[in-house]
């Protein structure tokens, strides 16, 4: 194994917080004469450091093993995959230079760009693409990701430049799978048990940045990476502060300790229309995220076995009071795991109402009445009596709150627990541990679900940890990934979805607006953000010399 490097440099912030008292007043005044200058044009230019916020700290770098989203965040700044989604969210190619696909919509054959190169100077050839698809694909690795790759029936790379995949049917996500999977470099792992590999914590990849420094628990700094396989990018440094809570994060962006967070639907729509100050020298913006937040039930625990129980707690649950008293409107209701408004959300679903007399008599049907005069619901004298599990996300704590008031109007005993998101995962999620949990899934284009619902993807790791299955659902899900289509596949996700409804596995929650907010020092970030995103070429961005903060280096 490589040791870890040694950090050349770490930067030290000095802000107006941290400056002493006879410094407090000029400190001000340079602060109001960087407010007038963020709106004036710089031109681009290389160096600085952005700072950002996560509130999850990624168990490991390699974004096949981990499963998070934070991983992800981290691993896509070190990483390259074959493709890419361009800023209009049509496929183009990363690694690759371009691709074939066979006239039986069988075979793609991809042709790598030539002299790409690993941070450490050694060359990335086709070998590491086979390298890569062998380790997701291999039975003794835990990923949830293997399944899209297992279907591929022959995978080889005749020379450094060309690989090609054999399908043993035509595949409908073939190609957007391959814009998801971060290739590996063989020389570093070839030998290592994917599972439980130092290089989790200390990658060597291919893109914009390396991996500079990470401090367990407080931050997960990037340097920029002289061999990237994509140009340079603008910024030298980028910084993501591990900082669980969001109002915490908020501080921080006020106290221009922090260029850019996630806000959250109070710090959006109260807070900074009442300050000005905030809204001369920060950036806000929204759009439809890609996401929702649901309840999840253990299906392989009484009483949520019973589809009568969790189409009832669905009935006990106000969405329109979480969406309104939470994201104080900016989220919409959802009645299918797909993004409202694209062709894959079924247009015919509706939420399950708020209906508390019908989850009533679904409960009675299911034996639980309150037959000792307590307040709470029991059945063969047992209570219906629950833990809602949760991690550190305000959103998240307070719409268990209000899940948990409705839920007890009705008979039902709801703890909730909020537990640290590393632990979370590792204690709970991957080893089934739960009764309810509160949670987040992120959706790409793709509308194929198969990792998440089908049943075979129940092993400790994958994403399938509620334990649902339906003999439907899996033999819809197989068929939708073999239509090529597009209005067939429309209809087969439309049924799932419908099916997936009924079935209650969990409760659909809301769909929640992504609100961005990034300091104005910040520059080429497009004015009005495309499809992609404000992200989609975080690579341009840049911070004009005048504008950046203090910086002192140090061994």
């Amino acid at each position: 194994m490589h040791n870890k490097p040694k950090t050349i440099m770490h930067f030290i912030k000095i802000t107006c917080l941290a400056l002493i008292t006879p410094f407090l007043i000029s400190c001000g005044q340079q602060q109001d004469k960087l407010s007038t200058q963020f709106s004036q044009p710089y031109p681009s230019e290389s160096g600085g450091a952005l700072v950002d916020a996560m509130s999850g700290e990624p168990s490991g770098l390699i974004a096949m093993m981990a499963g998070e989203s934070s991983a992800s965040a981290i691993a896509s700044n070190i990483f390259n995959s074959l493709l890419k989604y361009d800023k209009n969210l049509e496929l183009t190619g990363e690694l690759a230079e371009s691709w074939d696909v066979s006239a039986d919509q069988k075979t793609i054959t991809f042709h790598l760009k030539p002299d790409l190169k690993w941070a450490d100077g050694k060359a990335l050839t086709s070998q590491d693409v086979l390298f890569t698809w062998k380790t997701v694909t291999d039975q003794k690795t835990r990923s949830p990701y293997g399944a899209d790759y297992k279907l591929v029936k022959k995978a080889e790379a005749p020379d450094k430049l060309t690989f090609r995949v054999t399908y043993e049917a035509p595949y409908a996500p073939a190609l957007d799978s391959w814009s998801g999977l971060h290739v590996l470099p063989q020389h570093l792992l070839e030998g290592q048990d994917i599972n439980n590999t130092a290089f989790s914590r200390n990658p060597v990849g291919s893109h914009y940045y390396q991996l500079d420094q990470w401090k367990k628990g407080e931050s997960i700094s990037l340097k920029r990476n002289p061999n990237a396989t994509q140009g340079q990018a603008k910024i030298d440094h980028l910084i993501s502060r591990i900082i669980p809570d969001r109002a915490a994060q908020f501080l921080e962006l006020m106290a221009d300790n922090i260029d850019s967070m996630s806000l959250n639907s109070i710090q959006y729509a109260r807070i900074f229309p009442a300050r000005p100050d905030l809204t001369d020298k920060i950036a806000q913006y929204k759009e439809l995220g890609n996401s929702y937040t649901y309840l999840g039930f253990n299906l392989k625990r009484k009483p949520f076995d019973d589809v009568r129980v969790r189409q009832a707690i669905n009935y006990a649950i106000d969405k329109q009071e979480i969406i309104d008293g939470v994201l104080l409107g900016l989220g919409l209701p959802v009645a299918s795991p797909y993004k409202p408004g694209t062709r894959w959300s079924n247009p015919k679903l509706q939420p399950y109402p708020y209906d508390p007399q019908k989850a009533l008599a679904l409960l009675k049907e299911a034996g639980f009445e309150d037959h000792d005069h307590d307040g709470i619901l029991d059945r063969n004298g047992q209570p219906l009596s629950f833990e809602i599990l949760t991690n550190q996300n305000k959103e998240r704590e307070m719409s268990a709150v209000l899940v948990q008031r409705r839920l007890k109007e009705i008979g039902i005993d709801v703890k909730i627990r909020v537990v640290e998101w590393a632990t979370f995962i590792s204690r709970f999620i991957k080893t089934g541990d739960f009764n309810v949990v509160l949670l987040g899934w992120g959706l790409g284009l793709e509308p194929d679900q198969f990792n998440i619902w089908h049943s075979s993807q129940q092993a400790p790791g994958q994403f399938n940890f509620i334990g649902y299955q339906n003999p439907k659902v899996d033999s819809l899900l197989e068929a939708g990934r073999l239509e090529l289509n597009p209005d067939k596949r429309m209809i087969i996700y439309h049924e799932f979805a419908a099916i997936l409804l009924e079935d209650s596995p969990v409760v659909y929650l809301f769909a929640g607006y992504g609100l961005p907010a990034v300091h104005k020092r910040v520059k080429g970030i497009d004015d009005t953000a495309p499809p992609a995103g404000i992200g989609h070429n975080a690579y341009e961005w840049y911070i004009p010399k005048a504008l950046r903060r203090n910086e002192m280096s140090a061994e």
